[in-house]
């Protein structure tokens, strides 16, 4: 444990607790909160195996610092926390405010960071119990923040990918909501595949046609695995598959361990939809594989790979079959992961999103709430022009899809 507050009277029966691991906060009475959330990615079990993983650590620019609130011997809040000595794996890209910093003579790092480590998907918030009062509670956390990173001397907190709800409640306190944007698919009472295609023109119709046509020419089979349906030889596999893309795309991003994977077997295993794709004489070894975690209507995707270079089998593995599946099993939303070069052509529209910041510094702070309003209108511009060249239909257009 980091540090104990007690309340501002000594017979205060709330006590606030920083906590170097997740380990050290019992799994049931965390997930007591974050089980009815939308996000799986704020469960006890994700978190924890992002840490002792070796994922998650101060070594790699990750500080575990997570803040619980007790009633007496009850725990009733709770917020994943880290202290970050970089920006990297976080996907909201902030190093336009570490170089003004940097210019300003003020120092940046370190910074107290809000978020799910590596993970780009909306519904961070604080966790708190039911039939507790969310304003108290959340005044008392943010207060708990404040004190903490000026005594240790951080920059500022920042809460990235926030429950939009949520935002709302952390929008009372002081925090200033930047915006960004992620790719995200959203079900429109499609009965199946053919029936999202009608959405498309008439040649990105076509397209998509001749993309999942090219994969069976390629003699491979693709299928989705859900939960026990995966076996346990295959983790390792996801892990090689993700360890090739990042080595061949995104050098420096490798954030995630063989371990984190082989530990989601069986704890998290319930979690998980895999697209696996072989070849038609062989259907033990896989050649390539997405990676998917599922949550009651929501879909995630995460990373995907393959051993060599086939066509369209990235389009086939990471947005079709998961769409083809969503729409069978009564998924509503789709978030296939960051970037979106390919993702707004295949059904995935720019959707916005924000993140709350609040630096200590006064100078920092009074440069965001200036210039913060400009930014966000970019972003809005920038989000109508992306949706205004979907290949959709014009009555899908005039709909707003």
């Amino acid at each position: 444990m980091i540090e104990q507050l007690f309340g501002k009277k000594n017979d205060s029966p709330y006590t606030i607790r920083w906590h170097e691991k997740i380990a050290e906060i019992p799994q049931t009475a965390w997930d007591a909160m974050a089980l009815p959330l939308a996000t799986p990615f704020l469960e006890w079990e994700w978190l924890h195996n992002l840490e002792t993983s070796g994922s998650v650590k101060p070594r790699t620019g990750w500080q575990p610092c997570h803040l619980t609130v007790w009633h007496n011997h009850n725990l009733i809040g709770a917020a994943p926390l880290y202290i970050k000595g970089h920006s990297y794996g976080e996907f909201v890209f902030d190093h336009q405010w570490a170089d003004l910093a940097h210019r300003l003579g003020i120092q940046y790092y370190p910074k107290m960071l809000g978020m799910t480590p590596f993970t780009p998907a909306v519904g961070y918030r604080f966790l708190i119990a039911e039939g507790e009062d969310e304003s108290k509670i959340t005044e008392m956390m943010v207060n708990a923040i404040d004190h903490f990173c000026i005594k240790n001397k951080l920059s500022g907190c920042n809460f990235l990918y926030v429950d939009p709800q949520w935002q709302t409640v952390i929008s009372q306190f002081g925090f200033t909501a930047w915006m960004h944007h992620s790719y995200i698919w959203s079900d429109k009472n499609f009965n199946n595949f053919d029936d999202y295609l009608r959405i498309f023109n008439s040649d990105q119709r076509k397209n998509i046609k001749q993309e999942r046509k090219a994969v069976t020419k390629a003699g491979l089979v693709t299928k989705n695995l859900v939960g026990e349906e995966i076996d346990h030889y295959l983790y390792p596999y996801i892990y090689k598959f993700y360890n090739n893309t990042c080595d061949k795309f995104y050098w420096g991003s490798k954030y995630l361990t063989k371990q984190f994977f082989e530990q989601l077997y069986p704890n998290y295993s319930h979690r998980l939809m895999l697209v696996v794709a072989h070849r038609e004489d062989n259907d033990h070894i896989p050649v390539g594989m997405s990676f998917c975690i599922r949550k009651g209507e929501n879909l995630y995707g995460r990373y995907w790979g393959s051993l060599a270079e086939y066509n369209c089998l990235h389009f086939e593995t990471c947005y079709y079959k998961p769409i083809e599946w969503g729409i069978t099993e009564g998924i509503k939303m789709y978030d296939p992961g960051a970037g979106g070069s390919h993702k707004k052509r295949r059904g995935f529209p720019a959707t916005a999103n924000h993140s709350m910041h609040r630096f200590y510094n006064p100078r920092m702070s009074s440069i965001l709430r200036h210039y913060i309003d400009e930014i966000n209108i970019g972003t809005i511009e920038e989000i109508k022009a992306i949706n205004n060249d979907l290949p959709f239909t014009k009555k899908e257009i005039n709909l707003g899809i």
